[in-house]
């Protein structure tokens, strides 16, 4: 099995910082919607089609590239969409003035938390490996 800790970077730094940016934007503009016809397009499913469009390119190849830096950055950019959303989706009546609310946002938190733990664990994993595999 073969890491690539750059890829493991780019996905951790694009969830983090596709929440703080989330997060910001709808603090400071809380009824912002992207509506398509009469249907309100919530950021979950955005990043479900982030994810359908990079994860794919993530299992397939392998390798370097720019191509797959860029699809380790839109994973995470969909996974962090998708999961800022989660517990809001869960547990509000999906209002905009929900967003607001602290079981939104620390919801998203501790989500976002969960997988950037999981993603530092595998990166750690990943280390680890590849310095028995070297020795």
């Amino acid at each position: 099995m073969r890491f690539n800790q750059r890829r493991a970077k780019l996905f951790l730094f694009s969830i983090l910082m596709t929440f703080i940016i989330l997060r910001l934007w709808l603090h400071l503009s809380p009824n912002s919607d992207f509506n398509v016809g009469s249907y309100n397009i919530h950021h979950l499913f955005t990043g479900l089609i982030f994810i359908t469009f990079c994860g794919p390119i993530l299992i397939l190849f392998s390798g370097e590239g720019r191509l797959l830096d860029i699809a380790s950055i839109g994973f995470g950019v969909g996974l962090s969409m998708a999961l800022d959303e989660w517990v809001y989706l869960i547990t509000t009546d999906g209002s905009n003035a929900s967003y607001l609310v602290p079981i939104s946002f620390w919801g998203g938190v501790v989500m976002i938390t969960l997988s950037s733990a999981y993603v530092v664990g595998l990166i750690l994993y990943g280390r680890r490996c590849y310095q028995i595999e070297n020795n």
